[in-house]
């Protein structure tokens, strides 16, 4: 009896089936995506600019030197990052042609006063008209002027440093041909440098004179700073090889000694609001119009929530419109997680 009962269902179930009758549903598959979840926080946030920017020597402490004059490189007694002291000789160049140029120039000027003299005395007795001793008088003058320049040049036939500091830069070497268009050394006071930042137009315009600024070895704000400054100058024009403004800044402070040339990530601190709401950078995923974070709710399901950005500074995010402070966001694998989505947490 009951073979026939079992036999007798399943010829039922066959004739259903063969019959065309609806199959049975398909579960709905739920994604499954390991990611970090971390709480949406509410905390202080610094407004920041950041720029990457370049240690140079502070104006009135840095010195470029060239050749009073056509000339040729004799000696050099330095090189690129020699110590120097105010007055130290660093190149000298052949002397013969400023020593004759000096000899020439105080002989015509020797001549010019013996007319000049001869000139005013005949002028006085009235064998010469009075505009011979004014045109020998500006002849005077002339000569002594070339007199003067002979002897400046015949003086810097040797360059020595106006300040103490170090030698960044040799533009010529031993025997070189030298005129004054060219810079032949340049010297900095190391003890006296400023960071010049080039920021964007729009950031430009945020930027007050005054400002703080913290800086950060290399081009990205990590690690511990290495120097703090306050904004000195922010340039009227922009500059057409960069497309930005510079900005210059007075170190005020700084960890360990900063290097002339040396590159440096630098962060002014623009405003501060007090109650932000602030979630990880890695949480921020760019659609085609904006950002979205993808909301944890009780159930542990990511729910893709638009956000409006306010500021970006050290990691974190600003978010002005879209979250209340209390959720939690998929932080760590946010790229990887679609709308609806089951997260599996892990720690961060």
């Amino acid at each position: 009896m009951r073979q026939s009962r079992a036999a007798l269902m399943a010829l039922t179930t066959l004739a259903a089936c063969v019959g065309g009758g609806d199959p049975p549903p398909v579960p709905e598959t739920v994604i499954e995506v390991t990611a970090t979840v971390e709480p949406v926080r509410r905390a202080v946030f610094e407004e920041t600019i950041d720029a990457v920017g370049t240690v140079v020597p502070r104006m009135g402490h840095v010195a470029s030197l060239a050749a009073p004059a056509p000339a040729r490189v004799a000696k050099l007694f330095v090189t690129v990052g020699s110590t120097v002291k105010a007055g130290d000789a660093l190149v000298e160049f052949e002397r013969a042609p400023f020593e004759a140029a000096a000899a020439s120039a105080e002989s015509a000027l020797l001549a010019a006063e013996h007319a000049a003299e001869r000139t005013q005395r005949l002028s006085e007795a009235g064998v010469l008209p009075r505009k011979d001793a004014e045109l020998a008088s500006a002849e005077l003058a002339s000569a002594r002027s070339n007199a003067i320049t002979a002897r400046r040049n015949r003086e810097l036939a040797t360059l020595r440093s106006p300040i103490a500091g170090a030698v960044t830069r040799m533009g010529v070497v031993l025997g070189a041909s030298v005129d004054p268009s060219q810079p032949v050394v340049d010297v900095a006071d190391p003890r006296s440098l400023d960071v010049e930042l080039i920021v964007s137009p729009a950031g430009a315009t945020r930027a007050r004179v005054g400002q703080g600024v913290t800086f950060y070895s290399g081009s990205v704000a990590s690690g511990d700073p290495v120097a703090r400054g306050r904004i000195g100058e922010v340039a009227a024009v922009v500059d057409s090889a960069t497309g930005g403004v510079a900005l210059r800044i007075a170190l005020t402070s700084t960890v360990r000694s900063m290097r002339i040339a040396e590159v440096v990530m630098g962060q002014i601190s623009v405003q501060r609001h007090d109650d932000a709401i602030v979630i990880p950078d890695a949480a921020l995923v760019p659609t085609g119009e904006g950002f979205q974070v993808f909301v944890v709710d009780s159930a542990q399901v990511a729910h893709a929530t638009a956000v409006t950005v306010g500021g970006r500074s050290n990691g974190r995010v600003w978010i002005t419109d879209g979250l209340t402070g209390a959720e939690r966001v998929v932080t760590k694998g946010a790229f990887g997680v679609d709308d609806g989505a089951r997260i599996t947490s892990t720690k961060p």
